[in-house]
């Protein structure tokens, strides 16, 4: 029986997950819970691209779990930020424009499902995690600022504005204005963001002018609902509120005089703590779809769409699969069946059924294991090749049912089940959506009116005669390839080309297709007599 990856301590830290782990250790010090943090703004559909900052985190706590520690992982929904840009995938964009600048939270759900168009993504994006096996602490931000939770800290920045003034202003072309003030207002009459010529007492008061429609207000910090932390000057506030540990980021915000420079000067400066461990990750794209994902634009591709090609345990193994700071596309053309072949292969290699060097199966023992949705199998799990299953499904029409009888020896537990049952579904969702024309076929149910020579007549008689005959001794698809070519041969001047072509065009009325003898035995006895019968 194969080990379980598991049961072998790996003699070196190898996966940057677990470097990373020990890095924030260090760091910090020994303490009773690390705080993991990651985030979005759900101002439209929460894509592929986003999900990494997500997974990254997931991959660190498991890790620093690994080593016995206790781990909080806050998700910050940052839904009180300003509706800025309607999506272009979004319904009901006339009425969207109504509420342009207002807090996202406030924004009316377009599909009518939810209490709002915040709820709406945040639902959404929460039950993709749960397939993948990414629990997060939610944290809903309008909810944070509106009960007051920040007004202490909201008071301190404006105490502390000249500073923050002072750190932006240097990695900015063109100075922030004298009137620039580290705060943002809802205007308590037509609840927009466009606020200006805002005051400030000294203590509890703020007075501003709305220049969108023009209305004077004021609000005292301690019972206001409206006031809220520009971007640059909220993420290193909530580092310290939250005692964040980790977060990473993705390269936009980490290049030099991006906001996490920035960040890292205030929280220091302006709310007396120390900036969490980082790590940059780089963007995720599509194969052929172009670069950066963006949810404004509307074209997107989700965690669900991914889900659709490929088994949520491949989902977490791409990703692992990759150095957090490499950017990577995600294939769901031809490439997918390599994809599949590529992570057999890895978990062949993670589970000893394949040979490697030290270094490449303890990476592979590391990457399999982050793969997990669940506990790790004791055993591989079953492994039904994706090309040959796609083959399978459509000898069956697609029908999941009696595609699992061709299989049927092979499933021997409920994770193998799983597997199988997942994997169709793939595989079915991949031949119907994006396989290649050139990939797929239905299988005649009758043999097809040939005009025939009588050598490519005689091959489909000795061939029928043969088969007839010895199908029940074949032992395995190298036996039957040798003996096609016997039965090829034993026509005068038949060549195996023609041979070839022939049983294609009986079998599925294409002049190409899968690989002959494991095609003609996933097909069956009975069919292929009854197709070859003259």
């Amino acid at each position: 029986m194969a080990n379980n990856p598991n049961e072998n301590e790996q003699a070196q830290i190898i996966h940057w997950a677990d470097m990373t782990a020990d890095r924030i250790i260090k760091q910090k010090g020994d303490k009773g819970q690390y705080v993991l943090a990651s985030g979005i703004t759900p101002s439209g559909v929460v894509h592929f691209g986003n999900f990494r900052e997500t997974i990254t985190v997931d991959f660190v706590a498991r890790a620093l779990r690994a080593r016995g520690k206790k781990v909080r992982f806050i998700f910050s929904w940052d839904d009180y930020d300003t509706f800025r840009k309607i999506p272009a995938n979004m319904p009901k964009q006339e009425e969207l424009k109504k509420y342009l600048f207002q807090p996202i939270v406030d924004t009316p759900d377009p599909f009518e499902r939810d209490e709002s168009y915040a709820a709406h993504h945040e639902k959404n994006y929460e039950a993709q995690l749960e397939k993948v096996g990414i629990e997060v602490e939610a944290i809903y931000q309008a909810k944070k600022y509106r009960k007051g939770d920040y007004k202490e800290q909201i008071k301190l920045a404006l105490t502390k504005r000249q500073a923050i003034v002072d750190i932006l202003n240097k990695y900015r072309a063109e100075p922030l204005e004298d009137s620039w003030m580290p705060l943002n207002i809802y205007c308590s009459k037509c609840n927009r963001d466009k606020t200006d010529h805002i005051k400030w007492d000294g203590q509890w008061e703020i007075s501003y002018t709305c220049e969108l429609c023009g209305h004077q207000g004021s609000e005292n910090l301690q019972t206001t609902s409206r006031a809220k932390l520009p971007w640059r000057v909220d993420w290193p506030m909530r580092w310290v509120f939250e005692g964040v540990d980790f977060e990473p980021g993705g390269k936009d915000h980490s290049s030099d005089g991006g906001s996490y420079t920035t960040a890292q000067e205030i929280v220091k400066e302006v709310f007396g703590g120390t900036p969490p461990v980082y790590l940059q990750y780089d963007f995720v794209s599509i194969k052929g779809r172009g670069g950066k994902m963006s949810s404004s634009k509307g074209d997107l591709v989700t965690v669900n769409d991914v889900l659709n090609i490929y088994e949520p345990e491949m989902v977490r193994w791409i990703f692992a699969s990759y150095k957090s700071n490499v950017d990577f596309a995600i294939s769901f053309d031809l490439d997918v069946i390599k994809t599949y072949e590529d992570f057999d292969r890895q978990e062949r290699l993670a589970y000893g059924l394949e040979e490697g060097n030290d270094k490449k199966v303890a990476m592979a023992k590391r990457v399999i294991e982050l793969s997990q949705i669940g506990p790790m199998p004791t055993v591989c799990p079953f492994q039904p090749s994706f090309r040959h299953l796609c083959n399978v499904l459509q000898i069956n029409d697609g029908d999941i049912k009696k595609t699992r009888v061709f299989y049927a020896k092979d499933i021997k537990n409920e994770r193998d089940e799983r597997r199988f049952q997942e994997r169709s579904r793939c595989a079915l969702h991949w031949l119907k959506n994006e396989a290649p024309d050139e990939f797929k076929f239905t299988l005649n149910r009758t043999r097809p009116a040939l005009d025939l020579t009588k050598a490519q007549t005689d091959f489909l008689n000795n061939l029928h005669a043969f088969l007839e005959k010895e199908w029940d001794n074949l032992k395995s698809d190298k036996e039957l390839h040798e003996k096609l070519y016997e039965v090829i041969h034993s026509v005068p001047e038949f060549e195996p080309m023609m041979g070839f072509t022939t049983l294609y065009q009986i079998l599925i009325s294409r002049e190409k297709g899968p690989k002959l003898a494991s095609f003609i035995l996933a097909i069956g006895k009975e069919r292929v007599l009854g197709l070859l019968r003259p």
